[in-house]
């Protein structure tokens, strides 16, 4: 009985040791948490410097600036805080009504819509390795035939463009870049309002 009380104590110990380390908060290595949230990438997230990104009339200064057959042109970047990873998009279309939504609008209040394409790209902080992630017709990305930008601002997610988060491309980390590209095709007289609202999928 000696010997097998004492196997049925080392092994009752042993139990005890790992149930005890297993409550213990302190025995385990903290991580950080891969939860993924959404946020919506306006004008005010982008960089101010050295290009001013993140006012209204720094992406004017840009956008305003092209002609009607324009190449594409860098109109507004972000770049990747550190500790975070970003995707394009959020959610999935399995749950539509929890899925991303995005609209794009470039306007001349008195004379209409700019019309374009935009492109949103992911790149690494060398511009070494880019991903187009998504090419779409501005037109389709706010209410049509309204002279003011808050007018032609779509609110009801039935009116703007779902992008789910683009899992087929990589997150991207810190100093990596997100961009938004854009092609004009039609310019009116002078764009004196532009804004946007995209969705992206933050890791950290």
């Amino acid at each position: 009985m000696g010997l097998l009380d004492g196997l049925l104590g080392g092994a009752l110990g042993a139990l005890g040791g790992q149930l005890g380390g297993s409550l213990n908060p302190l025995s385990k290595t903290m991580n950080p948490s891969q939860v993924p949230y959404s946020q919506q990438m306006v004008i005010t997230d982008g960089d101010a410097a050295p290009i001013v990104y993140n006012t209204m009339a720094g992406v004017l200064a840009i956008i305003g600036a092209l002609a009607a057959g324009s190449p594409w042109t860098l109109v507004w970047q972000k770049t990747c805080e550190a500790q975070r990873t970003y995707r394009w998009g959020f959610g999935s279309p399995q749950t539509p009504m929890n899925q991303g939504y995005m609209w794009f609008c470039s306007i001349d209040e008195a004379a209409g819509f700019e019309h374009g394409k935009l492109r949103l790209v992911q790149a690494n902080a060398n511009q070494t390795k880019v991903f187009t992630v998504k090419e779409l017709d501005d037109a389709n990305l706010h209410l049509q035939d309204i002279a003011t930008l808050v007018a032609a601002t779509p609110v009801n997610r039935n009116d703007m463009i779902a992008l789910p988060e683009k899992v087929e491309f990589p997150q991207i980390g810190e100093d990596s870049l997100l961009q938004l590209w854009y092609r004009a095709i039609a310019v009116p007289a002078a764009e004196d309002q532009v804004g946007f609202s995209i969705p992206c999928t933050i890791r950290q």
